[in-house]
């Protein structure tokens, strides 16, 4: 059994999202995303499906160029490929769900 938190050592940095693997299981990693108000992630494709839960705050979410609001409890789906953006209007906690095969590295590379 894994277990973690998103709430624990919680770390908002100055000049960009802070990035934090909380778990892993057999096909997934659990992913925190930690945003202050005005930080973004350039659009970038993920090379497998995710999926996003806004945890708290409010973000800007762009799919394909388009625009739209996603609110603390907001989820959102993706098929892999698919250009996306983020920029935090409210400083928040995004959880992020991806697959195992996935890197952390290639996340940290669209801050």
């Amino acid at each position: 059994m894994n277990t973690a938190s998103l709430l624990n050592n919680i770390t908002y940095q100055e000049n960009k999202p802070s990035v934090t693997v909380l778990l892993q299981t057999k096909t997934s990693k659990e992913v925190r995303i930690v945003m202050k108000k005005g930080q973004a992630m350039k659009e970038h494709k993920a090379p497998f499906p995710i999926v996003i839960e806004l945890f708290n705050g409010t973000v800007d979410f762009g799919v394909n160029g388009k625009s739209q609001i996603l609110k603390k409890g907001d989820l959102i789906a993706l098929d892999e490929n698919i250009p996306h953006d983020l920029t935090c209007i409210s400083d928040c906690i995004v959880r992020l769900s991806v697959s195992k095969y996935d890197s952390i590295e290639r996340i940290n590379a669209t801050l």
